[in-house]
């Protein structure tokens, strides 16, 4: 008589930071997983932008070849504030938090999408040293290391850079009025729909991932787009990538990516010779939503590597 798989195992967790954030995690498989793979959103989503990649790899969850955590960023899903002033280096910095409290051991691959990506970057800059040891592989989705207020050159950037500080000031003192905006023109509603497809999808979207995604997006608080906005402008580590070249990294964009066009990715590829890059064709910037098999399998590949040297160690 065959012995059943291990069953699947789900807790969830708080994270406490240094400064009084608490950070909201969600914590699947066994403990004694031989590779865990920890999942980093973007702006103004939150961990739930992740179910259909993490759905693809539940097979490895269910019988114990991974353990998969995913968190909330401050300010987003359920996760709290904390004092800090906001910046993507503190997400870094949040991020080895959640290392340090839900991975203490093991080899460890992380995958970052958009703000998510540039967390791990942070990470990477701040601690180099768990790059190589405890991080083995590196997926980083729609993302940039920097420059992300150029000359403006697709209408997303030229909306951003309208966003001025004083304008984001407006708004986040009428933030009660652009909540009730927000409850009159819903994710249901067409306007909404297409603004979002607009700006974050790319042909082959269908309305139903259009809609999953506006849906993410509108739990977020006006606060989290206010508050992180600036932090994503200040935002360069393009000098100081070098702990990546130690661990395979998968980089991946979509060819109308209009938040972080493919030119960023191109720039990661050239600071990371031996990354991968994949350009995919008729994405924009939701690759977790639009593509999620193809995601899952470059996280996949790395989670194969990190668990082969792991076994040969």
């Amino acid at each position: 008589m065959s012995t059943p798989p291990p069953l699947r195992l789900r807790r969830t967790a708080a994270v406490a930071t240094d400064d009084g954030a608490l950070l909201h995690a969600t914590v699947d498989g066994r403990d004694d997983a031989p590779v865990t793979l920890v999942l980093a959103h973007g702006w103004t989503l939150s961990q739930a932008a992740w179910d259909d990649v993490a759905a693809l790899l539940g097979g490895q969850v269910a019988d114990g070849r991974l353990r998969l955590v995913r968190y909330d960023q401050r300010g987003h899903g359920r996760s709290s504030w904390g004092t800090a002033d906001v910046s993507i280096d503190r997400l870094g910095a949040d991020l080895g938090t959640v290392l340090d409290a839900l991975v203490p051991t093991g080899p460890v691959v992380l995958g970052g999408h958009s703000m998510g990506g540039m967390t791990i970057m942070c990470l990477a800059a701040a601690r180099p040293e768990l790059f190589g040891d405890r991080v083995r592989g590196v997926a980083l989705v729609s993302t940039s290391a920097g420059d992300l207020q150029p000359a403006p050159r697709t209408r997303a950037e030229r909306v951003r850079q309208r966003l001025t500080p004083g304008a984001l000031t407006l708004a986040v003192a009428g933030a009660r009025v652009v909540e009730r905006l927000r409850r009159l023109v819903p994710p249901e509603h067409p306007r909404h729909r297409a603004v979002v497809r607009d700006l974050l999808y790319g042909d082959d979207a269908t309305d139903a991932m259009v809609r999953a995604g506006a849906e993410i997006m509108h739990a977020t608080t006006v606060r989290a787009f206010t508050a992180f906005l600036p932090a994503l402008g200040a935002h360069d580590v393009r000098t100081e990538l070098a702990a990546l070249t130690r661990v395979p990294v998968e980089v991946l964009v979509g060819d109308g990516d209009r938040l972080t066009p493919v030119r960023h990715s191109r720039q990661l590829a050239q600071s990371l010779p031996d990354a991968r890059l994949q350009v995919v064709p008729r994405t924009g910037h939701m690759l977790p939503d639009e593509r999620p098999s193809l995601v899952a399998a470059s996280i996949a590949r790395l989670l194969t590597e990190a668990a082969a040297a792991r076994a040969a160690a």
